[in-house]
């Protein structure tokens, strides 16, 4: 799979289900900030970085399957929040497996290793490149940071 730069490829970012709910779903837990907040962050921590973002949320597994199988030729690297997916779905780690040497950064708003002790695994981890947990939405910076920066020493090395 060839390397992509973030001129000429946006980065994916995955949001899981009910992540549509921002700022209305115990925002106690998840912040008050709407998920338009977080993809208009991502857009702009994107920019700094000379690249763009592609923002997508569903509450269906497959569609995000599928979104990550586009990845792979329309990519540079993917962000994601798989939300309740994280501690259930082989499927989406199988997908994320087929991106070979692209950057994968899971991102979740609240510590999961905080909450239920059934949140505090996730199969997404066993791909991803790095695991950002508990830095409410502005994991999602931290996130297109990080990808940024491994796209860019992928294409150095």
């Amino acid at each position: 799979m060839p390397a992509r730069s973030l001129a000429t490829a946006p980065i994916l970012v995955l949001n899981g289900p009910n992540l549509n709910l921002l700022g209305q779903r115990q925002p106690e837990i998840y912040g008050s900030d709407t998920l338009a907040d977080v993809e208009a962050l991502c857009a702009k921590t994107a920019e700094a970085h000379g690249g763009t973002v592609d923002c997508r949320q569903s509450n269906h597994e497959g569609e995000i399957v599928d979104w990550i199988h586009e990845a792979r030729t329309a990519h540079a690297g993917i962000v994601i929040n798989p939300a309740a997916y994280s501690h259930t779905s082989v499927a989406i780690l199988d997908a994320l497996n087929t991106c070979d040497g692209m950057p994968v950064i899971e991102v979740h708003i609240s510590n999961i290793h905080h909450r239920e002790e059934f949140r505090h695994h996730s199969y997404v981890s066993h791909r991803a490149d790095g695991v950002i947990a508990g830095c409410g939405v502005q994991g999602y910076a931290f996130a297109v940071e990080r990808v940024a920066a491994l796209v860019a020493a992928r294409q150095e090395g």
